[in-house]
């Protein structure tokens, strides 16, 4: 992410999202945290970044493999996910320890809301996977009301990358084009590249 709008999200246990907000850094009043993105050589600008947090993302997959036994592998959520055509106003909030950014809030718990008879394990697939989109989302809104700075394109680096419905889902949401790496795990990459 280096220029303004530019953004990455590491879809790994939890999320972790970061929008270069250019050379000045920006305090945040939405639930966010300022904060260096990288300075290339002794004698570059600083460029700062706003960061939000999610506890819950791949984690909540293996909530669906270990504790409810729906799947088996993370992979089978794509593949049952995809199975429906819509969440049928199923919504799960992976709250298992409390809401990170914006919200700050460990008192919140874990829900599933508007589940029927009709529902199934399909349905709760995809709402965990939807679950990861819209708390990212839910995050680009806070950037963005901080900073006045519109999203250009998010790169994305980990495990949860490979789930192509998720991505789709991630770039439908927030309207714009979804980069996935060649190196799934980017962070340790980058770490590298400036080192």
């Amino acid at each position: 992410a280096f220029h303004p709008g530019e953004a990455k999200n590491t879809y790994g246990t939890g999320l972790f999202l970061m929008m270069n907000t250019g050379t000045q850094p920006v305090p945040s009043a939405h639930g966010l945290l300022t904060t260096v993105a990288y300075r290339l050589g002794r004698d570059g600008d600083v460029v700062y970044a706003l960061e939000g947090s999610v506890s819950h993302s791949g984690s909540t997959l293996r909530w669906l493999r270990d504790q409810l036994g729906l799947i088996s592998s993370a992979a089978d959520s794509e593949t049952y996910a995809s199975e429906t055509s819509h969440n049928q106003g199923l919504y799960l909030v992976p709250a298992f320890s409390g809401l990170f950014s914006p919200h700050w809030n460990d008192r919140a718990r874990a829900c599933i809301v508007g589940m029927t008879a009709g529902h199934h394990r399909g349905h709760i697939c995809r709402a965990a996977l939807e679950a990861a989109c819209y708390q990212t989302r839910e995050i680009f809104d806070a950037i963005s009301m901080d900073s006045g700075v519109e999203l250009r394109a998010l790169n994305v680096d980990g495990g949860g990358t490979v789930n192509r419905f998720m991505m789709q889902f991630q770039a439908d949401m927030l309207g714009v084009e979804v980069v996935r790496p060649v190196v799934m795990e980017t962070t340790a990459l980058g770490a590298a590249f400036v080192a």
